[in-house]
């Protein structure tokens, strides 16, 4: 499997419209991090993981021409509001599959009235297959997917893991039945978001702490505020098997 990191900033990215913190102002391009998603690609499939208000920028920029879905991982904006740009690949391809908690899938009809209209629904409209996720594992494409709950803090959120893969986002607390279901991964992305505490998301040192229980061959933090610093001054501090994620770096799993 092909993993293109689309974006890997915080709600707000970075730079934050209008900062003039030094991270903002950087002009190294691992500084600039568009809202979080990833994009994984095998065999002949290819599903993104959340579309936040990037989405569009992310399918132009990494010349996406196909998606077979998209997994919900909650229904916070910077992972659902781009959900209005599938209409592309809509056009092309016919119904879009997504999966979600019900929750999300209520907050989705919200938000996107017109996309889940049965009568007099808009000729513009794209149309989606909606799957409920639960705790059980499901299948996309031909893969087996694992659902991990996480907390941030009090919402829950779903993470993914995909054999010897897993990506997990927005995470404050990961339960130790959680972290059982994490166990044996090779490949772990965790959410980072600062090195000073904070009331919903990790940081990078309770991220690390997730990385030495698990001990996969290779983590990267993701999900990253302009207050975790420059982007290569915090990579020379992280042990060696841990990466700072940046918006279109690819990887293999």
């Amino acid at each position: 499997m092909k993993v293109t990191f689309l974006g890997t900033g915080t709600s707000q990215g970075v730079p934050i419209i209008g900062s003039k913190h030094p991270v903002c102002l950087s002009d190294d391009p691992k500084d600039k991090r568009l809202r979080v998603s990833v994009l994984l690609e095998w065999d002949d499939f290819s599903y993104v993981i959340d579309c936040g208000p990037d989405f569009r920028q992310q399918m132009l920029k990494n010349n996406v021409e196909k998606i077979d879905g998209i997994l919900f991982t909650h229904e916070h904006n910077d992972h659902v509001i781009g959900l209005d740009d599938v209409r592309p690949f809509y056009f092309r391809q016919g119904e879009i599959s997504i999966y979600s908690h019900e929750r999300v899938l209520e907050q989705l009809k919200q938000r996107f009235a017109y996309v889940f209209q049965v009568n007099n629904k808009y000729p513009g409209a794209p149309s989606l297959n909606t799957n409920i996720i639960d705790d059980e594992e499901f299948v996309i494409g031909n893969l087996k997917v694992k659902p991990i709950n996480v907390y941030h803090p009090e919402l829950q959120v779903y993470g993914f893991r995909f054999g010897d893969f897993a990506y997990v986002t927005d995470a404050k607390i990961i339960p130790d039945s959680e972290m059982e279901k994490l166990k044996g991964v090779k490949t772990l992305v965790l959410n980072a978001l600062r090195k000073e505490e904070h009331h919903s998301h990790l940081t990078l040192g309770e991220a690390l702490e997730v990385v030495d229980k698990l001990k996969p061959e290779r983590a990267y933090f993701t999900h990253i505020s302009h207050h975790m610093g420059f982007h290569e001054e915090v990579q020379k501090e992280l042990p060696e098997n841990v990466f700072l994620a940046y918006d279109n770096l690819k990887i293999s799993v």
